[in-house]
């Protein structure tokens, strides 16, 4: 059979990704080398080995323009940075992005709203866009699994964990973020749904409030509407949790002596796709 060439064309999965961290660092390096050039050289670069926050934006432009150690991965096309990196570039992001806002918001609490549009205007409108890029770099970086659910090959993922089964050789593979958790055997695993769910994924129905007394009780038929004032706090709160359900992947090993029913990891099914991913996975894991 012919084999399709691969090109360069066909970049590989995580490729924008690391595209996008690197334009992002070379937009903060040319700003910044664009403000050093109003003023002095020399009296700019003394004021930055003085300045522990300049360290701190120099280390961070280093990583996010060259990031050592990224590479585009196929069979891991939403972690091509190594786990490392990905922690310190969203530290010192979340750094940058405080130290902004704060500045920012300062400048417009001490100017006024008027001064504040001014400077937006002189800027090019960078007192807005540096908080942005910074928040561009924690979203980017935020924690995912490491491939989205396909169903057909047998990969899950939910929330930050993906999960592979290989029904050849019964075995499962799970991964928090671009970290190994283990490999366990198919048939020793279970997925145990949390709050009241079952592995049909529906949620448990509930009364209306109008319908509860100050107690949380069923009303008499016939009784008026309870006020909003007497639902207790914690009827929201279960509604929360029945909004968020959580499951379980539990490990139940005889071979392994004192680590029966070890719990490899619990999630909340924060999407929809997450409640699908874990549904296909307590079917896969049933048929295995």
């Amino acid at each position: 059979m012919a084999r399709t060439k691969e090109t360069r064309a066909n970049a590989a999965p995580g490729a924008g990704t690391v595209f996008a961290l690197r334009a992002i660092g070379l937009v903060i390096l040319a700003r910044w080398l664009f403000s050093m050039s109003d003023m002095d050289f020399i009296a700019s670069l003394s004021a930055m080995a003085s300045s522990p926050w300049a360290c701190i934006n120099l280390v961070f432009l280093f990583l996010l323009i060259f990031l050592p150690g990224a590479r585009a991965r196929a069979e891991r096309p939403f972690h091509p940075l190594p786990q490392w990196l990905r922690q310190a570039l969203r530290l010192f992001a979340f750094l940058g992005f405080l130290f902004a806002v704060f500045s920012v918001g300062a400048f417009v609490w001490s100017a006024g709203g008027r001064r504040a549009i001014h400077a937006v205007a002189a800027t090019n409108g960078w007192l807005v866009a540096a908080p942005a890029l910074y928040a561009a770099v924690l979203w980017i970086c935020r924690p995912r699994a490491l491939w989205r659910t396909n169903v057909a090959a047998r990969r899950f993922a939910i929330g930050r964990y993906a999960i592979s089964v290989d029904t050849a050789t019964r075995t499962v593979i799970v991964w928090v973020e671009s970290r190994k958790l283990g490999q366990y055997d198919a048939r020793e695993l279970t997925v145990r749904w949390l709050d009241g769910q079952s592995d049909t994924g529906a949620a448990p129905i509930a009364a209306p409030v109008a319908m509860l007394d100050p107690t949380g009780t069923p009303a008499p038929v016939g009784a008026g509407p309870a006020s909003a004032a007497t639902v207790p706090q914690d009827m929201a709160r279960s509604g929360w949790l029945h909004r968020r359900p959580k499951v379980e992947l539990l490990w139940d090993s005889p071979a392994a002596a004192g680590h029966n029913h070890q719990t490899v990891f619990r999630a909340a099914l924060a999407t929809e796709g997450d409640r699908v991913a874990a549904r296909a996975l307590d079917k896969s894991l049933r048929q295995v």
